[in-house]
């Protein structure tokens, strides 16, 4: 009986980009980690590969806190709890707010994980443990999901525009499209981070419980699919948070920047705070740069408070196995 171990690593045959090759080497380690027994030259070749990769992970909270440093200063005069009750406004940028940016990406997010849990862990579950991997259909759609996991951003944002806010669909330009269109996005990075969580998990866990006299269906939902799940949110996690920056795709699928009302997942118009961070930005007036800066540190705690859910979720599965 082989080990998951022995399986080629979907990361070493398929070219990926650099967010999507993070989730998937992230959701398998977090999942090998818990079943791997390592001897000695292993653990020395593993720590070499920590050191490199903490080496690696300062330079990037270097940036990341250079940043924020950078953010709370500029914008310091301007935290207060106004910034998440006001409303945006360019001719009283002192009283503005976010409020309506914060309700809009709380919208967008919400309907962004609604779909892309069921939908990217299904997918991966149905390919990974059930799907025939000869089966040339099956092999169609193994290629078209790693190709859109390297499509921009922008070219999802043009298609949202031509078939959720136009075409069949036609929503309009309400949150429902923006979140359909962030779903699409991401997606393709939530199911290659979930079969690779589920790749990892040994097969013998499996086998074992074909062989006590589980169905396939039984033996996935109750012991590879549980063990996995540290994994799959890990995925999950990092394409959270690629969707509460993008802008770039919602600009085509109405976000638009200066929304006065609290809007509707439905109907109506609705902003995002990524692109009133950048309207403000874009201005010269200083008042306005400053309040640009507070809406950084605005968007952080948002996604600090929606991660440190998943991320709790995740450790508790963790500890159960």
């Amino acid at each position: 009986m082989s080990d998951s171990s022995d399986k080629p690593n979907l990361s070493d045959r398929v070219a990926m980009p650099a967010r999507t090759r993070v989730a998937v080497g992230g959701a398998r380690e977090v999942t090998e980690a818990m079943f791997s027994s390592v001897d000695r030259a292993k653990k020395i070749r593993g720590t070499i590969i920590a050191g490199v990769l903490l080496l690696g992970l300062s330079v990037a909270l270097i940036a990341v806190t250079a940043m924020v440093v950078w953010a709370f200063i500029a914008g310091w005069s301007r935290l207060s709890i106004n910034l998440f009750t006001n409303v945006p406004s360019v001719v009283n940028p002192d009283n503005a707010g976010y409020r309506t940016a914060i309700l809009g990406t709380l919208y967008i997010i919400g309907g962004v994980i609604v779909l892309i849990v069921p939908l990217g862990v299904g997918a991966a579950i149905y390919l990974e443990q059930f799907a025939n991997p000869a089966n040339r259909f099956n092999r169609f759609i193994d290629l078209n999901i790693q190709n859109l996991a390297g499509v921009p951003s922008i070219v999802f944002g043009i298609l949202g525009l031509a078939f959720i806010v136009r075409g069949p669909l036609d929503l309009g330009f309400v949150a429902a499209a923006g979140s359909l269109t962030l779903a699409l996005l991401v997606l393709p990075t939530v199911i290659l981070a979930s079969r690779e969580a589920l790749r990892a998990v040994p097969s013998s866990i499996r086998d074992g419980s074909l062989a006590l006299g589980a169905t396939v269906w039984q033996a996935v939902s109750r012991q590879v699919l549980p063990a996995a799940l540290p994994g799959i949110l890990t995925g999950v996690i990092l394409a959270v948070s690629r969707a509460i920056g993008e802008a770039a795709p919602l600009l085509l699928v109405g976000a638009v920047t200066f929304v006065t009302f609290n809007p509707s997942f439905f109907e109506g118009g609705y902003s995002t705070l990524p692109t009133m961070i950048y309207s403000y930005a874009s201005r010269p007036q200083e008042s306005l740069q400053t309040l640009a800066a507070a809406g950084v540190v605005v968007m952080l705690v948002l996604l600090i408070m929606i991660n440190s859910v998943a991320i709790y979720l995740r450790n508790r599965f963790e500890r159960t196995w």
